[in-house]
């Protein structure tokens, strides 16, 4: 019994490693222009979705619009001010990224455009 649970649990592992598939990672398009993020990228990368959750609060709830990163740079908090004016095309970054994860789209569309679909409409 403890050998099938063994195997249960370690399939991916090994499914990952036959497949060739272990040392994936997702093809982004970073941004050609910027290469320094509101934070350093290993935070972005484990924490943006903390980062952007504490940015509605701010907004929505305080009215604060200014934040301030560890680095001591002072950006706007906004999603399709900051984030969207380097990664211009949600398919692109945040779509490949979630996929990858196995993660659903976060409510963030809910309510914001994605400049990237936008720029081609006429207002």
């Amino acid at each position: 019994m403890a050998l099938l649970f063994l195997a249960a649990v370690s399939s991916p592992l090994w499914y990952n490693t036959l497949t060739g598939r272990a040392g994936y990672a997702p093809d982004l398009k970073l941004p050609e222009k910027e290469r320094q993020c509101v934070e350093e990228r290993l935070y972005m990368r484990q924490h943006h979705a903390d980062l952007l959750d504490l940015w509605k609060q701010r907004v929505v709830r305080d009215g604060e619009r200014q934040y301030r990163s560890a680095e001591g740079k002072t950006y706007e908090m906004s999603l399709t001010g900051t984030c969207m004016k380097c990664h211009t095309v949600k398919a692109d970054f945040c779509d490949r990224c979630h996929a990858y994860a196995g993660t659903s789209s976060p409510p963030c569309w809910d309510c914001h455009q994605d400049p990237g679909r936008m720029a081609g409409k006429s207002e």
